[in-house]
């Protein structure tokens, strides 16, 4: 690999010869690790050139620092980093200024925090990840996505995959979404009222942005989706948590002064309860009255196999006050980022100007492989074969709870992919978690979910999405074994 021309400066404090300063640069980039073992430098003349030097100073800096063993040249091909050239301190290497800024004052506003929950980057090498979010490869429809993507690559697609859509998103996905995924929720929407986003959370950040001030109260349920609690948080409006029991958000429980309500009523995260067809047609009611806005967040609507999933709060309602966000990353994988938000015209209006000024749009790459990925229907035989896996994985993991006597606090009747668990009151899952760590074991602690400063900290969660299910019963039983010692 050659060392691009481009990254080599002369500092013009430093202090030598022009030959000493040019040893210096090459010996520092070794030696910082920026340059690699057996990465060709430029050649003598193009150095030169970049540098405005003679070249025979760049060719006698070389073969000094060759004779160091610092560089090896190798006939009629150049100059390397030497196989023997020094290795690079272990330490990181010293920033050459001193940052004196006092940024206590300079920050104008904090985004650090929050409540985002660890969650180990090597989760694939623990022996039972009962984590939530993650692609399981051995479900995932590579070959196909793969096909796709090369499809979009193609000739055909040229101007769909280069092309600046500025405020707009790619015709073929917007066109899916409104005649084949919205209907199955019983939603009917034209394109000018879906808007693709960076996914779920995207989607939640541009509509917090476009509807709220430090005036406005939302509502959130609690527990909720940490990040969703964080990004009301950060637009500083006023909070109202809202307990959620084994239905749901409590419509009655609502404060009449709420301007947005923000809600997950197919599986409630994390609880993973499901808001019952009345009480669905109750909060339209109840937020017609108070002429507040809802954002149904349809969270794992798809993942319903035990059976069919109740019709989305917006296809209930019939005054345009509910904001669908809808999200293909966690049916497809999580690092695809691809959302949409369905509403009125005049809010998919402004959230489209916001997602411009700060975005753009999704690429277009990535729009147009996940619209060939549905259209050719791999995304439905996926969500088949997701559910048959799950459903088996939750079966043995009900089993293997049901065994040691641990405490389900939520399941959900429709599906999903996790199960809400209460350990007794006494013990910490946080703690909990960090001895399971030594033993293979990956849950999530509750806490993240709750709202206010003193959480219950007896909560977790227990996911089946990543974790083969031969793993599950023995995976359950270390669990087992750790919370008797607590």
């Amino acid at each position: 690999m050659a060392i691009s021309v481009e990254t080599f400066f002369l500092d013009p404090d430093a202090q030598g010869t022009l030959q000493a300063r040019i040893q210096q640069m090459i010996a520092q980039g070794i030696l910082s690790g920026r340059f690699r073992k057996g990465e060709k430098l430029p050649s003598s003349r193009k150095l030169a050139d970049h540098l405005g030097v003679s070249r025979i100073t760049v060719t006698l800096a070389y073969t000094e620092l060759q004779a160091n063993d610092y560089l090896a040249a190798r006939d009629r091909s150049g100059y390397y980093v030497s196989d023997n050239a020094p290795e690079p301190p272990e330490f990181s290497a010293l920033h050459p200024q001193q940052d004196k800024i006092d940024w206590s004052r300079a920050l104008g506003r904090r985004f650090t925090g929050g409540t985002t929950p660890d969650k180990p980057q090597d989760w694939s090498r623990y022996r039972y990840p009962f984590i939530y979010g993650q692609a399981d490869p051995t479900l995932f429809d590579h070959a196909n996505w793969r096909q796709c993507a090369l499809q979009a690559l193609g000739q055909k697609d040229f101007q769909a995959m280069t092309t600046d859509y500025y405020d707009q998103d790619d015709s073929q996905l917007i066109e899916f979404v409104a005649r084949h995924t919205l209907p199955r929720r019983g939603i009917l929407a034209e394109p000018s009222e879906i808007l693709v986003t960076m996914g779920a959370q995207n989607a939640l950040w541009l509509t917090a942005q476009v509807l709220l001030t430090q005036r406005r109260t939302a509502v959130i349920e609690d527990p909720c989706y940490h990040a969703q609690r964080d990004i009301l948080t950060q637009s500083r409006c006023h909070l109202e948590p809202i307990q959620v029991d084994r239905d749901g958000l409590p419509p009655d429980a609502l404060p009449r002064y709420a301007d947005v309500i923000f809600t997950t009523p197919s599986h409630q995260c994390p609880t993973n309860a499901t808001m019952p067809l009345a009480r669905r047609k109750q909060l339209l009611a109840k937020a017609a009255e108070m002429d507040a806005l809802i954002v149904e967040d349809d969270y794992e609507f798809e993942m319903s196999f035990l059976r069919s999933p109740l019709p989305a709060l917006k296809s209930l309602d019939t005054d345009g006050r509910v904001i669908y966000v809808g999200s293909f990353s966690k049916s497809i994988f999580p690092g695809l980022r691809l959302g949409y938000l369905v509403g009125s015209k005049a809010f998919i209006r402004e959230v489209r100007a916001l997602r411009t000024s700060v975005l753009r749009h999704p690429p277009g790459h990535i729009q147009r492989t996940a619209a060939y990925f549905l259209s050719l229907g791999h995304y439905d035989s996926l969500i088949r074969k997701m559910g048959q896996a799950y459903a088996k994985r939750r079966n043995v993991m009900e089993q293997a709870l049901a065994d040691h006597g641990l405490g389900i606090a939520g399941q959900g009747v429709f599906g999903g992919s996790s199960i809400w668990m209460r350990a007794s009151d006494h013990v910490d899952t946080g703690e909990l978690d960090k001895r399971l760590r030594a033993n293979r074991v990956l849950i999530e602690p509750g806490v993240p979910f709750f709202h206010g400063d003193t959480p219950p900290h007896n909560f977790y969660r227990l996911a089946y999405s990543s974790i083969p299910v031969s793993r599950i019963p023995e995976g359950i039983a270390i669990l087992a074994r750790e919370l008797e010692k607590a």
